[in-house]
Order: C-alpha cells, then structure tokens, then sequence
C-alpha cells in the first residue's frame, strides 16, 4: 500500500478493522507551520467562534492534535471542542469546502477507532456527510454543464477570443475547485466507510441512496478518491440489495474503465468487487458487454493479479453463452502454459476449474488442442492419474469435428485405463471420455478384446458392484459402443442384455438409468444379431411397453423410438404395442371427458373452439381431429375421415405412427435428468470466497 493511501487498515484495542489516519495527509492549503499543542487547546476553541479563516486555521490546530492517536483520549475529555467543531460542520459547511474538509478530518481521526464510533454517531456526523457528499455532486454537475455551454459558446463562434479566455479561465477555476471537492469527498466517504462497520448504520446509508451516489463517483479521475469508492462498494456488495442497486446503476461499465490500471491497489480492490459481483448472472453478461474477457485475459500475466482475474474469468465462462469469446483472446494459450509449467506439482484449482469449463465448447476445444495439446494433457493424466485433467480431456471429447478424431490415437491409452486397480472417479472419466469418441473409424469390437473390456462393463452392470456414477458410465460406453454391428454382436454374446434387464429392475426409479439402458436397447435393435435376441430371448419389450408412457419425457421419446422398430420386425410385439396404445389413448380421452363438467347440469361435453357443444352434433363425424390411430389422436387433416380409420383397424393399411426402417440414422442419446446431454458434463465448481 502507498504511503499516501486512504486506506491504511488497522486494528483497535477491539479487533476491528477501520481506516487510520496517520497517513492521510491533507492537500496543500490546509498545512499550517505553526505547530498544535494540546495546552492549548482552550485558544483553539475559541477560534471556532471567530470568521472564517480563523475557523481555518483553529480548526486545522485541532487537527494536528487528532492526527495523533495518543491525543484522542484527552480531546475526547473537553466536550467543549467536538461539540464546537460539530455546531460550525453543522451551521457553515456550506460556507468554505477547506473548512468543511478539516471538520470532516477531525471527526474522521476518531472513527478510525471503534471505540468512538457512538461519540461520531452521537453528534450526527454520518448524516452530514450523507448531505454534504449529496450536495457536493449536485454541484458537480452544475459546474459540467457551465462548463459546457462556454465551450459551445466559443466553438459557435471561433474568432471571439474574449469567449475563448472565459472559457479557459473558468476551467483553471473548475479545476481548483475540483481538486478541493474531491479531497472533501475523499475524507467524507472514509469516515462513513468507518462507521459503516456497524451493519445498522450501513443500512442507514443505503435507504440515503449512498449505493448511487458511490457509482456516480466512479465517472472521476483521482486515483485515491476512486479507491476509496470502489473499497465502499466493494464492503456494500456482499448484501443482495446494494448489489442490485449496483446493477441497476450499471456499475459494471465504470468498473470496467478501471481494468487495466497502473495503480495497483485500485486494481486489486476493483477485481474484487468485480468478483464479488460476477455471483450474479446478469451482472456478468454485464461484464461481457464492458469487454472485460479480453481485458482480465490480458491481467493473466500479472501474478499479483493472475488469481482474482481467473476467479472472475471461471464465473463468466459458466454461462455457455459466452464460453466461445474466450477463443479470440490470449486467454487459453496462457492458461495453457500455466497448466504445463505445473510440472507435476498440483495444480491450482482455479486454473484447472477454468481449463474444464472452457473445453466445453468447440472453439476453445480446438485452440486447447493446438499443437501438442491434447498429447499433453493425456501425458499428464495418464502419468499422474489427474482426475481434474482428465475432466478437460473428457469435454474436449464431446465435440465433433477436427477434435474428435485427433483421439484416434489416445483410445488404447483411456482403454488400458479401464481396469479393476485404478481409482474410480478415473474411471469415470476414462469411460466418459470413450463414450464419446463417436467415429467411424474406430474400430470398437477390436478395442474391447484387446483391452479385455467386456468382462470388465458386465461385471459392472451389477447392482451394488460399485458407485452408482462408474455403473451409469458403464451403461452410457456400451450405448456407444453398440452402434458399431460387430460390436453389438460381441456384447450380445456375452450375456450383457439380461444383465441391463436386471440392472433395469433394480434402478427403475432412477430416470438417469433407465433412459440410458433404454437407449441401449434402441441402438441394439438396429442390428440384426442383438435385435433377434432382444425381441426373442429377453422380455426387453415388455419393459419397454411399461415405460412407454412414463413421467419422464426424454425416457418415453426414446421407448416410442425403439418399440417402433420392434413392432416392425415382429408381428405379435407390434399388435401389443398397438393394442396398449389405443389402451392408453382410450384411458386419456375417457378421464378428458369425465372433468368436462356443464357448468348448469353437470353433464360431460366436448367443446369445439369457438365454445359450441361438440357431442350431440350431427356432424361430429366431419371432425377427423377427435379419431384414433395407432398412435393416439389422429392429426386435422381433411384427407382422413372415418373410412381412413376404418382400413387401420381391418388392417388394409399398415399401422401408422410406428414404421420406421431398420437402416435409418439412431436418434441422438438422450437427455439426462440434468438437462445435458449424457455426453455433456457438469462444470467443475470450487469453493471461493470474497469478502
């Protein structure tokens, strides 16, 4: 900290922090070289009823002793000099800024200690620097606009040189005055900032509009008094409601003037505001809109303020809207390089939450593996079992494209991974990873006798035989791998269908499991070999007619999906497929009726758009929306009619709303419980804290 800074931390008899005084030095004009003593205390009271200046400069005497901690204690015993220097604040700040400013200053001396805070409270100082701060930006923006109408007035007219002095006098003057403003302003807010320790008083400021008034001083230059502002927002922003005041001022853009900067405490404060804020989603998409990826990427370099900028940095790419901007900047190459400069020491979890939720989108995922990165990354997961990277390599994974087959060469690598003696949540990951690697040129059925992997997954499928994450994994890989034909003749062979059928039974309420399970179900019916014996040697389908219509959306598109196939293959299956649709549908449409109610005789109807009764009318048969078909209601198209319906039932028809050929492209895996998909991961979270 400079030794000129308004922000000293120290700490009272009491233990709580406040802001000292001993190095806030005053500005230049209220120095006196005759030197204060605390004998003569009495004459410098007597000042305080004089004129102005010798308010001045009794005023500033004081000063001189309260400056000094050991004095305190003795002003405190002569009531009469507080009380005095309290009655002119209160009556004759309007009169003179210097002497506002070293009342201020004095009373600031005691609230530096805690122990005073109720002597200042007292005689109401709070409050009038609350009307003082007020008045001083009305002021402001009075001389802002004086200013600009002289300088529209002699821009209007160039060859006035008279308008042109005016103008340029008046600004020396704006600047005079300024300077003093701010020193005002700069000793008001550290005293309010002090008090402020007591929560109570702090929600006093707040209903005075204290939030506002600290945002609308951001606009100015001076270093120091900006520290002090953004140190006072950065105290109010942990509470939700200053925070919103916060947002709704549109803080975030002024902050954003202030990063980078050249004074380094500003800084540090200012990112730790910004990081207490970046909580709340809508002020980081505020963040992004100030430009402040770019300008935190660029702050990576600094170590003394690498860690705050990769906390903001991580807040902001949770939100997947803006993960895809972090690759036009130099944000993943430095990150990058951290990542390898670790060596084999741990790395910080910062940087590697930020690494994995970057690898999230496609973009960044090509610019991390650049060059030798994802050989890089696998060399160190592999050596160090690094569960953390082996979540960057796993999101990486996930993407099609370039990406995808540069895994071409890492999948024996993962595969010898999969094994009894490793750590579970590594399996995981490895397993996660493989899941994904969706490409045609892999050759599955050969990975999985290689790698002796298929004892491996079925033992697995057993209920209890792990955690419940490595068996979801395990459910997920063969998903995957039973698209590959041989693939699923090789699993079908082994006995795994029965073991999914029991893992069903046991994990039935379990969405997650059972949409999963059904999805294998559904890329197995697509081969030849594994549809045979799920339809003739499993009771696959019975479950899957129970979960036609469960709770679950993505569990019931999936079913539909599969039991379409079946019942296209096999005759008996597709008649009781059909009969528990229309079982289904009847049921739907019978509770629909029963809860349409008359309002005057309490009988069942059915009412058309435009409110008229539909039953009872003669030409209910002209209405083809109210049919059945095989796969419920039939839709409003004037080309079906009863006829049409007709021929489904005799047959003549095939049933429509399960056909569907065996050779078309599988559906995409579904959604899982978490609203990813199951090829998706969940962002890496740490616990940080700022206060």
């Amino acid at each position: 900290m400079s030794a000129d800074s308004p922000i000293k931390t120290s700490r009272d008899n009491q233990g709580k922090k406040c802001i000292a005084s001993r190095d806030f030095k005053p500005y230049q004009g209220l120095e006196l070289e005759e030197e204060a003593s605390i004998t003569n205390i009495e004459e410098y009271v007597e000042l305080l009823y004089e004129d102005i200046q010798e308010k001045i400069r009794g005023a500033t005497l004081i000063l001189q002793l309260a400056r000094n901690p050991d004095n305190l204690e003795e002003l405190i015993q002569n009531q009469t000099v507080l009380g005095a220097l309290a009655r002119v604040l209160r009556e004759e700040w309007k009169q003179s800024v210097d002497l506002a400013t070293t009342i201020v200053y004095v009373f600031f001396c005691f609230s530096s200690f805690s122990q005073f805070h109720v002597l200042v409270t007292h005689f109401k100082i709070g409050a009038l620097c609350m009307n003082i701060i007020e008045h001083e930006l009305k002021r402001y923006d009075l001389w802002q606009d004086e200013l600009q109408k002289k300088k529209k007035a002699y821009e209007g007219s160039s060859e006035n040189q008279n308008l042109k002095k005016e103008h340029e006098r008046s600004f020396r003057k704006y600047q005079s005055l300024l300077i003093k403003q701010e020193q005002l302003l700069r000793v008001s807010l550290c005293l309010l900032l002090n008090l402020a320790e007591d929560t109570r008083t702090e929600l006093k400021m707040r209903n005075k509009d204290i939030v506002h008034m600290l945002v609308k001083i951001l606009d100015r230059e001076d270093k120091e008094l900006l520290l002090v502002v953004v140190s006072f927002l950065k105290k109010l922003s942990i509470f939700l409601e200053n925070k919103n005041d916060m947002a709704e001022a549109f803080a975030v853009g002024k902050l954003a003037q202030l990063v980078p900067c050249e004074h380094h405490e500003l800084l540090s404060t200012t990112l730790r505001l910004l990081l207490n804020l970046s909580f709340d989603t809508s002020l980081r998409s505020q963040m992004v809109q100030a430009g402040l990826i770019p300008q935190l990427s660029s702050l990576l370099a600094d170590e003394g303020q690498r860690q705050l900028s990769m906390c903001i940095l991580y807040h902001i790419s949770m939100d997947d809207r803006f993960k895809s901007m972090f690759a036009d900047t130099d944000c993943i190459p430095q990150l990058m390089k951290m990542l390898f400069d670790c060596g084999e020491e741990k790395i910080d979890v910062e940087l590697i939450s930020l690494c994995i939720n970057l690898a999230a989108n496609q973009s960044n995922a090509q610019v991390i593996c650049e060059g030798a990165g994802l050989k890089m990354l696998m060399k160190r997961a592999i050596k160090l079992k690094d569960v953390l990277v082996m979540k960057i390599i796993r999101n990486l994974s996930q993407h099609n494209g370039p990406t995808k087959s540069l895994f071409l060469d890492h999948v024996g690598d993962l595969a010898a991974q999969i094994s009894e003696g490793e750590a579970e949540e590594f399996v995981i990951e490895c397993l996660g990873t493989l899941s994904n690697l969706t490409i045609a040129d892999l050759d599955w059925a050969l990975l999985l006798t290689e790698y002796h992997l298929v004892p491996y997954l079925k033992d697995r499928l057993k209920a209890g035989s792990a955690e419940d994450d490595l068996i979801l994994e395990v459910v997920i890989m063969i998903g995957t791998v039973s698209m590959d034909d041989p693939c699923a003749a090789l699993l079908a062979k082994s006995g795994i269908i029965p073991a999914l059928i029991q893992l069903l039974n046991a994990k039935q309420e379990d969405d997650e499991f059972v949409c999963q399970i059904v999805y294998v179900f559904y890329q197995m019916v697509f081969h030849k070999a594994t549809r045979d014996v799920i339809i003739k040697d499993t009771q696959a389908p019975a479950y899957l007619i129970d979960l036609m219509h469960d709770n679950n959306a993505e569990i019931r598109r999936v079913c539909d999906n599969t039991l379409d196939i079946i019942a296209e293959h096999d005759d008996d299956w597709g008649k009781k497929i059909q009969t528990e649709k229309f079982r289904w549908f009847n049921a739907q449409w019978l509770e629909m009726v029963e809860h349409r109610q008359m309002d005057d005789v309490g009988e069942p109807f059915l009412y058309d758009e435009d409110g008229e009764y539909i039953i009872g009318s003669t030409d209910i048969l002209e209405r083809p929306h109210l049919f059945y078909s095989a796969d419920g209601i039939i839709s409003a198209d004037p080309a079906f009619n009863p006829e049409f319906y007709m021929d489904i039932q005799s047959g003549e028809l095939e049933p429509c709303g399960y056909m569907r050929s065996a050779d078309q492209i599988p559906a995409e895996r579904p959604i899982s419980v978490y609203g990813l998909h199951s090829d998706q991961h969940l962002f890496y979270n740490y616990t940080t804290a700022s206060r």
